[in-house]
């Protein structure tokens, strides 16, 4: 279909080879030739009047206008999917889809390890793709190269659609033979021990550190960040080290490893997340029903 002397199908191959930067990824994607596609991109080329894209190395790099154009064909082809194409009918058993998502370890290994077992009965041909959100900032969602995030409340980007997903205790770990603790957590202890965080782009993914010298007077020793929780429960095994975490985690890798849970020495605030995506996904239908299936599993995990 061409509208203003555009095809219209081009405009799907670009919004691809915006997100893949890749030539050959982008031809598996759209189950074309290699050639196919270069010559796809002449097209674009063409039309434009602009490279669009540029060698550099192994990474197509995308021009000033290509980036230009990455939002406004995205929130296009989502409304056409979301009010035209997928409103015709849902046939979960034979649609397919792949899904992008910015989750912690957190949230993939305590909620959505079933979520997806479960998903995959009911839509066989999804497919999924999970990003950690400690290399992957946010803006990643506001120029829709990925469907949705869940995430801190306090990472939310205002004017997107979000809804609430879970909330967590916060407790202590320590190694289960760490003779700082045997005798429980006190505050002089706790400001005493080095910790490790887990930091989330330029800050810490709890942002509990203002909160704890504004509130409670108390400031941590930070001696390691790492980039997951995971590797940061590993790391205190063997050492005299401490971490802040969400209760849920720290219970299922206590299973694993010879960690202590320990109850924090002051009152804390509950670790909330919450679950946001493009405002343009609001009506698709494939979209909304699998953010229906991850809402209703943060909802289980609260009556736990």
């Amino acid at each position: 279909m061409r509208f203003e002397q555009l095809d219209l199908n081009l405009l799907v191959a670009l919004d691809v080879l915006l997100e893949e930067q890749n030539i050959s990824r982008t031809a598996e994607k759209l189950y074309l030739s290699q050639s196919a596609t270069s010559s796809i991109l002449a097209r674009l080329r063409d039309y434009f009047k602009d490279d669009l894209f540029v060698q550099v190395g192994r990474k197509m790099q995308p021009t000033p206008y290509a980036l230009e154009l990455q939002l406004p064909i995205k929130e296009m082809l989502n409304i056409v999917r979301g009010s035209i194409t997928h409103r015709r009918q849902m046939d979960l058993q034979n649609y397919s889809r792949h899904f992008r998502i910015i989750v912690s370890d957190y949230i993939l290994q305590v909620f959505l390890t079933d979520v997806i077992k479960n998903v995959s009965k009911e839509a066989p041909n999804l497919s999924f793709e999970f990003l950690t959100p400690f290399t992957i900032e946010s803006d990643a969602l506001s120029r829709s190269s990925v469907d949705m995030m869940i995430a801190p409340e306090q990472v939310m980007i205002e004017g997107y659609s979000t809804a609430f997903f879970t909330s967590d205790e916060l407790v202590c770990i320590a190694d289960k033979n760490n003779p700082r603790v045997s005798e429980g957590l006190s505050r002089e202890t706790f400001c005493d021990c080095g910790h490790i965080s887990v930091g989330f782009g330029r800050v810490s993914l709890l942002s509990i550190e203002k909160w704890l010298v504004e509130s409670k007077a108390l400031k941590r020793r930070i001696e390691v960040i790492t980039n997951d929780f995971t590797t940061m429960c590993r790391m205190i095994v063997g050492t005299e080290r401490l971490a802040l975490l969400p209760k849920k985690f720290a219970e299922l890798n206590a299973n694993f490893m010879p960690l202590k849970i320990l109850p924090l020495p002051f009152e804390a605030p509950s670790f909330t997340e919450h679950l946001m995506w493009h405002p343009t996904l609001d009506s698709d239908p494939v979209h909304s029903w699998l953010r229906d299936k991850i809402i209703a599993q943060g909802q289980i995990s609260q009556q736990k």
